[in-house]
């Protein structure tokens, strides 16, 4: 018999923003494997969860990885997926070994819980009965704004991630490309207790963002072309 696949998200700030399902699976699977070694130990610790068998799994190392995990599947040992915050897979590594495993017709369970992404769409008061949720834009930033580019015309709400470091950047692009007609909202920090939640043209925001100096985990959401008027 083989086991099962668990993708177990955590908190993305708020040790508080984890289910009792996720710690009883965490505490009970046979295999956890976690993204960084010194995050994944982290949280195990504050939710004094055993070690017992743990596997590392990123952007690095995903396809070989994955191999030895299926092994331990195919063993019939359960095992639970966690990402370093949030819902593993989900801008994250995770779908080498999520796609090998339906290949292999194993058993996947997801465990809902802690996103950026329903949050900041929830609260940024744009239209989300549809959204166009595009991720992470090109470091570089020619292409970043050939990728803006492309998006000018896009009616649907929009929303962007990045690391914290390109949060000024982000927003100097996105001001330029959509000008300041179009409204923004930045979720910054979400669940931490310095969280803030930021409103105004890409312009205003971009102006105050380097102003501070701010760097930290956001989720930038950007109203569709001709927003106002839906």
């Amino acid at each position: 018999m083989t086991g099962t696949l668990y993708l177990v998200s955590t908190p993305i700030g708020n040790d508080d923003d984890i289910t009792y399902r996720a710690l009883n699976i965490l505490k009970s699977a046979d295999v956890i494997v976690y993204e960084e070694r010194k995050e994944g130990q982290r949280l195990l610790a504050r939710y004094g969860i055993p070690e017992k068998i743990v596997e590392s799994l990123n952007e690095h190392n995903e396809a070989a990885a994955s191999f030895h995990i299926l092994d331990y599947l195919q063993q019939g040992k359960n095992v639970a997926l966690i990402s370093d915050a949030g819902t593993p897979v989900f801008s994250d590594p995770g779908q080498i070994l999520v796609r090998k495993a339906i290949d292999q017709r194993l058993t996947i369970v997801p465990v809902p819980g802690a996103s950026s992404l329903l949050p900041a769409l929830t609260v940024c008061g744009f239209p989300i009965d549809q959204f166009l949720f595009y991720g992470f834009l090109s470091p570089k930033s020619n292409r970043r704004i050939a990728e803006l580019r492309h998006l000018t015309n896009e009616k649907r709400t929009m929303v962007f991630m990045d690391t914290p470091y390109r949060l000024v950047p982000l927003l100097r692009d996105i001001a330029d490309i959509f000008g300041d007609q179009r409204r923004v909202c930045i979720a910054f920090n979400l669940t931490m207790p310095e969280e803030e939640i930021f409103r105004g043209s890409a312009r205003e925001l971009f102006r105050h963002c380097e102003e501070k100096k701010m760097k930290g985990e956001f989720v930038i959401v950007v109203e569709g072309k001709g927003g106002k008027s839906r």
